[in-house]
């Protein structure tokens, strides 16, 4: 049952529900995580953001074998796209390089991909809110409370769960299906993330939240089962 707008969602399995849950797949494109895309090519630890997918892949299956809508965010940076400052920005850290541009390898989904069913949000900034339709679908899907994952933790993720915080959504930030350019600005970000914004959890958590409040009840019993 949809929980009235007033009523506070104090736990987990309160948070994770399906009926106003929905699962964040934020910028997990070749470009960020794969050998030889952008992150790489700069310098990033893209092993330590590889790691990570594993445990996004089945927090993903688990999302949708619950019922949780499942949101996938696509950068695209094209040139028309980049405002001044993003451009002075790329200048003044000597990043000339293109990323995630329309129809690119480095802008697909790595590994992971939505389903034909599944909507895909298009954003041009760090957070997934600016100037994109994504509020707008959350409203129509009566979502109150995001699940975050993705890359990299400390910019696009944190930037899209600060933005939805502001707009009055529960925040809730899944560690493990989370990961930085670097191991340090992760650990960070976690650490700042729980103290302003939003509780920080394991996928574990969230799978078992799902179990205890029943979404799972079906799944869990056929997998005792087999």
């Amino acid at each position: 049952m949809l929980a009235g707008s007033d009523e506070l969602l104090s736990t987990l399995e309160q948070k994770v529900l399906p009926a106003h849950a929905a699962l964040l797949v934020v910028d997990v494109q070749n470009d960020f995580v794969a050998d030889g895309g952008f992150f790489d090519q700069v310098g990033a630890d893209v092993k330590t953001l590889q790691r990570a997918i594993p445990q996004l892949a089945q927090l993903i299956d688990r999302a949708r074998a619950a019922g949780v809508l499942v949101v996938f965010i696509q950068a695209i940076y094209d040139p028309q796209y980049l405002s001044a400052p993003m451009r002075e920005r790329d200048l003044r850290v000597g990043r000339r390089m293109p990323r995630c541009l329309t129809g690119s390898w480095g802008a697909d989904f790595h590994v992971i991909a939505p389903r034909p069913n599944e909507p895909v949000v298009i954003k041009h900034r760090y957070s997934a809110f600016a100037n994109s339709q994504l509020d707008d679908l959350l409203k129509r899907h009566g979502i109150r409370s995001l699940l975050l994952t993705g890359v990299a933790t400390d910019t696009c993720v944190e930037s899209t769960g600060r933005d939805a915080y502001f707009i009055d959504y529960y925040v809730t930030l899944v560690a493990d299906c989370c990961a930085g350019a670097a191991e340090r600005d992760h650990l960070m970000a976690l650490e700042r993330f729980e103290r302003d914004y939003g509780a920080v959890v394991s996928s574990a958590d969230v799978i078992e939240a799902w179990e205890r409040c029943g979404a799972l009840a079906t799944c869990a019993l056929s997998a005792h089962a087999g």
